[in-house]
């Protein structure tokens, strides 16, 4: 068991959330549920199906990618919000939510995680997210197919889910590679490529008006599903917090399929 405290101070620091003053999460402790805590459970979202595991678990701490928090903040208690601070309370259990901070960490954020999946060489910050790099770009150790690419995700990634590949055959040949978890592909991304321009970016989903500033820009897209992409940096920031603290953890696994 530790203190509630001293294990948010600990992520504080360990995530740099000091360094994301404009990320729209309020990152660090959105709901305060006890003074201590004996187990933690990791999860991508925080929603109804996360807390409701957590209180079968016995877990009193939710660390998520996604916190309920964002820009102003719950500014009513009521409906879906309601029912999910109700189970936070009712159960005493905290809420710690890190966005940005577990996009862009070079050590064990997602990002850096699926490059190193890839083998990427030369390794570089890439794509600026409110004044931030928070992917990474570099190099194959050779050219690889789209679809070989997917394959060696699909079997190093948790979950399960389709990969959709944009602007390109599966059998085009790519060499170097952008990632971006999550929502990573908007316009203005492939505005901002006169540094590094990659043959292939990797990213969980891609919109409508991406696809040709993408086309436009030379940049085949493969897209591996939002949640899937931005498992890898949960699991290590729960292996961390294991290995620091000696509390019981568990991954909460609840693939969207987007």
């Amino acid at each position: 068991m530790t203190k509630l405290r001293e294990l948010t101070g600990f992520l504080d620091e360990l995530l740099n959330l000091k360094a994301f003053p404009d990320d729209p999460s309020n990152n660090g402790l959105q709901f305060e549920g006890g003074a201590e805590v004996a187990k933690a459970v990791f999860a991508v979202d925080a929603c109804q199906a996360t807390f409701d595991l957590a209180a079968d678990k016995d877990a009193d701490f939710v660390f998520a990618h996604h916190g309920l928090s964002w820009g102003p903040g719950v500014r009513r208690a009521t409906g879906l919000s309601a029912n999910r601070l109700t189970a936070l309370a009712a159960n005493g259990i905290s809420l710690y939510a890190a966005h940005v901070p577990l996009d862009a960490n070079p050590e064990f954020g997602h990002n850096i995680l699926l490059a190193r999946m890839l083998d990427l060489q030369e390794i570089r910050p890439f794509g600026l997210y409110h004044g931030q790099s928070i992917g990474f770009a570099g190099f194959l150790p050779k050219p690889r197919s789209i679809a070989g690419i997917a394959k060696i995700m699909d079997e190093k990634l948790p979950s399960s889910g389709g990969f959709r590949a944009i602007g390109e055959s599966e059998q085009t040949q790519a060499h170097s590679v952008a990632v971006i978890s999550g929502g990573g592909a908007w316009p203005e991304l492939f505005e901002d490529m006169s540094g590094f321009r990659p043959d292939l970016l990797i990213t969980g989903e891609a919109g409508h008006e991406v696809f040709h500033p993408a086309m436009e820009a030379g940049v085949s897209i493969l897209t591996l599903g939002h949640y899937r992409s931005e498992t890898p940096g949960v699991l290590a920031v729960m292996r961390i917090v294991g290995e620091k603290f000696g509390i019981r953890t568990e991954f909460i696994d609840l693939p969207t399929g987007l």
